[in-house]
């Protein structure tokens, strides 16, 4: 239900807005990743919920907000209500901002008072529907995010396949989807080979080349999620008890380049208003430059080294940040076996934590560079999406699916 009902704000258009899909838009590689439709209700996507949950998250582990333990329940209702409040704060500050920095031309005062409206009343509904899930009302380890993300990345594969849209681009008319374009090329044209081969190598259309892309990027995803460390631990209260706590490569998951990504999206509207243009210009220079993909590596071969070494590093960077301040660093988690009466087995109490210590900080730190390599690889490879949408997919569906046979084993 929460997926519809956000899919059905992907695709429904601002009122009052004409929309021009012709037009530069310099954020066209994050808004898949962010669940963001341009010229949609959901033109902002989750950008206000990932914003908010990070500033929380850093506040939270840097004491800047005091003693606040999350353990505690007022604590944490506490930190919950701040979250919100911090999100439609940031809902209501891009939707103006994207009037005022005329994203939608000249709609004067009325009309974009009442895009702003929309807009920030489309972002309650996400935060609304993101709480829910949080809470657990849904399925177990979802979130907003994660589900639109997800879905939103495989709605776009998917009508790049079936799509019945007809173009012409010189060679007659052809449908958009993949399938589709095959199966006429084969039945319609004359000299089917030759048509069907061109079909599938096409370059102004989605072609084979990026359906094969994006089925690697999938396979390769769900490797590097299996690869994981089991440490054996037994109970100090049950004599014979034993269970294991595995430490995943992917030991964030996709929080880094989802973080990253809600960076660069609050750098592009900071250079714009920096400059006082309009929006849609496509930065020539500078930071907001050199960490968007280039358009031509040959062109600018400057700009593709810059772009992959600020994102892999950037990656592995958040990645390792995230830990301490999701609270799932050595120490936290040595602390969370200690009070479910947990330990390994032949070792003191004081080894947990320097045993947590050699795998976590390194888990979390290839952990964040792997996800910058597959989404570089998905981006070379041309797959269908983007890369770092299909990545979000691959890895929250496994997810998923591991967390309900554990449900089934428990």
């Amino acid at each position: 239900m929460s997926v519809s009902v956000l899919l059905v704000c992907s695709h429904l258009p601002l009122y009052g807005v004409r929309y021009s899909p012709s037009g530069a838009d310099p954020l066209y590689w994050v808004r898949t990743l962010l669940a963001s439709n341009r010229g949609t209700l959901m033109e902002l996507g989750v950008a206000p919920v990932v914003t908010a949950g990070t500033v929380m998250q850093l506040l939270t582990a840097s004491k800047l907000l005091g003693r606040v333990d999350p353990a505690v329940r007022e604590d944490r209702e506490l930190l919950d209500t701040a979250r919100r409040a911090l999100a439609m704060a940031i809902a209501a500050g891009e939707a103006a901002a994207h009037v005022l920095l005329g994203m939608y031309g000249s709609v004067g005062a009325l009309g974009g008072a009442l895009i702003v409206l929309q807009l920030f009343s489309t972002s309650l509904v996400v935060i609304f529907l993101d709480d829910l899930l949080e809470k657990g009302y849904g399925l177990r380890g979802a979130s907003a995010i994660s589900l639109l993300g997800a879905t939103n990345t495989c709605g776009k594969v998917v009508w790049q396949v079936f799509s019945p849209v007809t173009v012409n681009a010189g060679r007659g008319p052809e449908f958009e989807g993949l399938a589709l374009a095959v199966v006429h090329h084969a039945i319609v044209r004359a000299g089917k080979a030759r048509a069907l081969l061109v079909t599938l190598l096409r370059r102004h259309l989605p072609n084979v080349m990026n359906l094969l892309g994006t089925c690697g990027v999938l396979l390769a995803a769900v490797f590097l999620e299996g690869f994981r460390v089991l440490l054996p631990l037994r109970s100090r209260d049950a004599r014979g008890r034993r269970a294991t706590f595995p430490i995943k490569l992917l030991y964030t998951s996709t929080m880094p380049i989802v973080l990253r990504s809600a960076a660069v999206s609050a750098l592009y509207m900071v250079s714009q208003l920096l400059h006082f243009s309009r929006y849609g210009g496509v930065p020539v220079g500078g930071l907001a430059y050199y960490v968007t993909p280039p358009s031509d590596v040959a062109a600018d071969p400057l700009h593709a080294l810059t772009y992959v070494a600020l994102l892999l590093t950037s990656c592995a960077l958040i990645s390792q940040a995230w830990v301490a301040a999701s609270g799932s660093s050595a120490r936290d988690v040595a602390r969370q076996l200690a009070d479910q009466r947990l330990a390994m087995p032949g070792t003191r109490d004081a080894a947990i934590h320097s045993q947590l210590s050699c795998y976590i900080p390194m888990a979390a730190a290839l952990g964040g560079l792997c996800v910058g390599a597959l989404t570089i690889l998905a981006d070379i490879t041309g797959a269908t999406g983007s890369g770092t949408g299909i990545l979000l997919a691959a890895t929250d569906f496994y997810n998923l699916v591991d967390n309900f046979q554990s449900r089934r084993e428990h």
